[in-house]
């Protein structure tokens, strides 16, 4: 299904107000996250970087971080509401993270000029990554 303009808008006002999108299902989210793409974006270490700070069960992946808590077993943890408030922007629940706010651009100091001025993920791979993140049961 396309996905108007409009649509982009109010889900990308949600996130702003953070409150009102993020404590909503992952259902009720404007795109459907594919496990297969959000798979991809967090074995990415060109655009996800998870795999720097976590480590997720993706065997074909080596090196591996251990800064972070791993993300075997994040769908049985966090809510998909809950995964999406993380990867959003993780300050809300550690100031002091050093997890990057994927989903929002403004008030971050000392980024790097490919993502000045835009999120790093948009909102359908935060979708993706979601949905993935939702399966990992064990």
């Amino acid at each position: 299904m396309r996905r108007t303009h409009a649509g982009v808008g109010a889900w990308l006002i949600g996130l702003a107000c953070v409150g009102p999108v993020l404590a909503q299902d992952a259902a009720s989210a404007p795109w459907n996250g594919d496990p297969a793409r959000g798979r991809a974006i967090v074995a990415n270490r060109q655009l996800g970087l998870c795999l720097l700070c976590h480590s997720a069960p993706i065997p074909e992946e080596r090196f591996q971080g251990d800064l972070a808590p791993s993300l075997a077993g994040a769908g049985q943890r966090w809510s998909a509401a809950q995964l999406r408030e993380r990867i959003v922007d993780a300050r809300r629940f550690n100031p002091q993270t050093i997890m990057p706010p994927y989903g929002v651009a403004d008030g971050l100091e000392r980024v790097g000029s490919p993502w000045r001025g835009r999120p790093v993920l948009n909102p359908q791979q935060i979708e993706d990554v979601v949905a993935y993140l939702a399966t990992l049961r064990d």
